[in-house]
């Protein structure tokens, strides 16, 4: 990024901190601030162990500094300006979750576009909204678009802000789906013997009520539909592709399907042996399908710096968007994350990168060299290292 750039770039994000309002994060007095000057040379300088009596008031310092990136700290401190984390006296910390597209195993670097990369990450903060409220219960949640190349959830129910490391590590494996066993999701019932048995027997089921087992039960029942939808023959080849069922046990469990179909769908998974086995095999595949794929290090780091909601991302030039609960289906971080304060006029920049731009309900290909475009786009391409910013 060279002078012209960089400049234009901090003098504008300092238009838009001077008209935004943004909110501190609660207990802000007591959580560790850090920003990301605009600096000269490739490289990026965190300042950081700053505390809100340092900054003074958020909304001067932003329009101040014009800063390229700024993070508060998940942490809450006795005395969050220590410089050594030892001495800041940790008193507890949210429940961070972030989401970054880079690291989705949907997503296919390289063919994926920016657009489609942000579309598989909203799939994948659905799914995890999905474990935090009906796995958790948890209502106190604060969901962020990052401004880049995915989404933030802060939980602060005071039951979980004291949580430990190895606590947090508990909770990422289980939306992850780490670790987990069919047999753990399993209920085993003893129950009278049947007629020319007088030992008990054991029924297993899947509970359909929530959880992981649901999530199983859920992926066994629509293997069931499809099966039952299918013609015969079709079906039982359909069962054979499952490792260990051969022609006998593939047609005594389309059968189990057919007339014991209510019973499978209450969670009975006793109703053939064959059935039972696909069942495993389905776990695992509701698993690899249904899991949250976040970043263990964030949530495990109790001492996790983050982005401030409502700031500029320095790699993009959109906002670090807050979003309601109920508008996290409709968000579109390509048109709702784009500053008004870029809006309404073009200029002029030397693209260096040419290729797709996708932002502000736009997408189109820029050739390379000198180009007028919106503003937000030629701001999303100075940002990301794609263009220079060219004379008027």
């Amino acid at each position: 990024m060279d002078d012209r750039t960089r400049e234009y770039l901090r003098g504008r994000f300092g238009d838009y901190y001077r008209r935004a309002s943004i909110t501190p994060p609660p207990a802000a007095n007591e959580r560790e601030w850090g920003f990301i000057p605009w600096t000269e040379g490739p490289g990026e300088t965190m300042v950081r162990h700053r505390s809100l009596l340092d900054l003074g008031d958020v909304e001067s310092f932003l329009g101040r500094k014009k800063p390229r990136h700024v993070y508060f700290s998940a942490g809450r401190y006795d005395d969050p300006s220590a410089s050594a984390m030892s001495d800041k006296g940790w008193r507890s910390s949210d429940l961070v979750f972030d989401l970054d597209a880079d690291h989705l195993p949907s997503v296919v670097l390289g063919e994926d576009s920016y657009g489609e990369m942000l579309a598989k990450c909203k799939d994948a903060l659905l799914r995890l909204l999905d474990f935090l409220e009906d796995d958790f219960g948890f209502d106190d949640l604060t969901v962020v678009f990052s401004g880049g190349r995915g989404y933030h959830v802060h939980v602060r129910d005071e039951s979980v802000r004291g949580l430990e490391r190895d606590a947090r590590r508990e909770v990422v494996d289980y939306v992850r789906g780490i670790g987990l066993e069919f047999e753990e999701l399993v209920e085993i019932e003893t129950v009278a013997g049947t007629a020319g048995r007088s030992s008990p027997a054991e029924k297993r089921t899947l509970p359909t009520d929530g959880g992981w087992s649901a999530r199983a039960h859920g992926r066994l029942m629509d293997e069931v539909d499809d099966l039952l939808a299918m013609d015969e023959a079709e079906a039982l080849d359909r069962l054979q592709s499952f490792d260990g069922i051969g022609e006998g046990k593939a047609t005594a469990a389309l059968n189990a399907a057919r007339e014991n179909y209510d019973q499978l769908a209450a969670g009975n998974i006793d109703v053939h042996s064959a059935v039972y086995q696909i069942s495993r095999v389905l776990a695992h595949e509701a698993v690899a399908e249904q899991n949250a794929p976040i970043d263990e290090p964030v949530t495990t780091d109790t001492n996790r710096l983050i982005r401030l909601p409502g700031s500029l991302h320095g790699g993009s030039g959109l906002a670090v968007r807050r979003i309601d609960r109920d508008a996290v289906d409709a968000f579109d971080p390509l048109v709702d994350a784009v500053p008004e304060t870029f809006r309404g006029h073009e200029i002029t920049v030397d693209v260096t990168d040419p290729g797709l731009v996708e932002v502000g309900g736009d997408s189109f290909t820029v050739e390379g060299g000198v180009q007028s475009v919106p503003e937000y786009a030629g701001v999303f391409l100075m940002a990301r290292g794609r263009a220079e910013k060219g004379e008027e």
